[in-house]
């Protein structure tokens, strides 16, 4: 993403994208807190988790991964998915909200981008630029289907009981599989994918 070389090249272009692309993943965390509160569990709000507060969120090793990769993560938001109202439809909603939250971010940015007419030159045009881009990869890697991405989550709602516990039992390896799947290059069609569908819908809103 070049988020580095901005830093090095621009570095008062970088300090104003250092909020907007922070909130960038607190927003994604609050979005599953919130839907997870509106349909039974209220863990997250309990636990003060819905709060837009950095110090309540913020997880040193995902935010250094935003910034270097242009993916990364927060603390999980705690959701008792045993709680909700309907197990399946609650589980689709809650982890579909934080992708929905960063393709809104994503949108608000192109939004912007296309009738404030900023230029790409000048500092909020690159920080919108830039907030447009990684809130596209946010998504578009947290579709990818593999726990504890909510993209599996996603999956396992339309799916057996069998599978779902199938999943469940990969967790605790997946950020490992994930990273090792990513160095060899094997997700990299399908986040490309995922991001080709997300900018292509927005295009069609935006013109």
């Amino acid at each position: 993403m070049g988020l580095i070389r901005l830093l090095f090249n621009d570095p008062g272009t970088f300090i104003l994208l250092v909020i907007p692309l922070l909130y960038s993943v607190i927003i994604h965390e609050v979005a599953h807190g919130w839907v997870a509160d509106k349909m039974g569990d209220s863990t997250a709000r309990w636990l003060g988790r819905l709060t837009l507060n950095p110090m309540r969120h913020l997880d040193p090793v995902g935010t250094i991964m935003l910034f270097l990769f242009g993916f990364g993560w927060a603390k999980p938001v705690p959701v008792n998915f045993g709680n909700l109202r309907n197990y399946r439809s609650g589980l689709i909603c809650v982890s579909a909200a934080g992708i929905a939250a960063n393709i809104l971010l994503a949108f608000l940015a192109k939004l912007a981008l296309s009738t404030i007419h900023f230029g790409f030159s000048s500092p909020f045009g690159t920080v919108l630029y830039y907030l447009f881009r990684i809130n596209i990869m946010l998504a578009a890697f947290n579709l990818i289907p593999i726990p504890p991405l909510d993209g599996s989550k996603i999956l396992m709602g339309f799916t057996s009981r069998h599978f779902q516990y199938t999943l469940q039992r990969l967790e605790p390896y997946g950020f490992f599989i994930i990273i090792a799947l990513l160095y060899i290059g094997v997700l990299d069609p399908l986040i490309a994918f995922f991001q080709w569908l997300i900018m292509f819908l927005i295009g069609l809103i935006t013109g």
